[in-house]
């Protein structure tokens, strides 16, 4: 089914229905909800979703799954989208929070198929067995670690929001610290407590996220590598692998 409405959607008596939808490069979805939970998956291009527990980025060929009732924002760089909508009661045996997933060459084929699907699909058919089958995918689906955490303590949040308009490798917990008024010792406490990360980890994660999306806009990465601090490409495509376990090619040529 492709641009269906989601009152349509919802109405449909199916425990899971997908949809196909194209979006303008650079459209954003103002915070909204689901009654359902969703999976949304991009072949092209990159989504960036958002919470208030953080910013999830999506590259092309993975997936993002949000919990039903969790208010969300979207933005869109060049995608069409296959989404999944899942009743609560048939939903996966997932966490209650965004998560990014790997997305195997069978769970494609299948979301491919799936929008393929009438609304009103045979459960006890070839349509319904295909549908059994992507939910199993996707609750095998690896998670790739692509969310930026966000703290609730407002100063530290400010710092946070700072430091991703204008992303440096070079920041140091120090200068953090000496920023709130505490010793690097309380902030290094602080921003694990809030985080689940330490200041290190965190600013790495964040620097190869928000390069993700840059990548998408067609920026080289020596321009991305400089504008974040790094010494050279090489070591931000050093820091990259790290993180992902993969090149910047992997996700966009060049």
């Amino acid at each position: 089914m492709r641009n269906a409405s989601i009152a349509t959607l919802d109405a449909t008596p199916r425990a899971m229905v997908a949809i196909a939808t194209e979006y303008d490069h650079g459209h954003r979805l103002a915070t909204h909800t689901h009654r359902r939970a969703q999976l949304l998956y991009g072949a092209t291009g990159v989504m960036q979703v958002t919470t208030a527990l953080g910013t999830w980025v999506v590259p092309p060929q993975r997936a993002v799954w949000i919990p039903e009732g969790v208010p969300h924002e979207v933005l869109f760089l060049g995608v069409t989208t296959h989404s999944l909508y899942i009743e609560p009661d048939d939903s996966l045996q997932m966490e209650g929070r965004c998560r990014v997933i790997e997305v195997s060459p069978l769970m494609r084929h299948l979301l491919q198929e799936a929008v393929s699907l009438p609304l009103e699909y045979d459960q006890q058919g070839r349509d319904g067995t295909l549908v059994q089958l992507l939910l199993h995918e996707i609750q095998r689906a690896h998670e790739l670690p692509l969310h930026i955490p966000m703290p609730s303590h407002e100063r530290l949040l400010a710092s946070c929001k700072n430091f991703l308009a204008a992303p440096d490798i070079n920041r140091t917990a120090r200068q953090w610290a000496d920023s709130l008024f505490i010793s690097e010792r309380s902030f290094n406490r602080l921003f694990r407590e809030q985080t689940g990360l330490s200041f290190g980890q965190w600013r790495q994660r964040a620097c190869v996220v928000l390069a993700l999306s840059r990548l998408a806009g067609g920026q080289r990465v020596t321009r991305i590598a400089l504008d974040m601090g790094y010494a050279s490409p090489a070591a931000f495509a050093t820091m990259f692998r790290r993180v992902l376990g993969k090149a910047p090619s992997a996700y966009f040529g060049g």
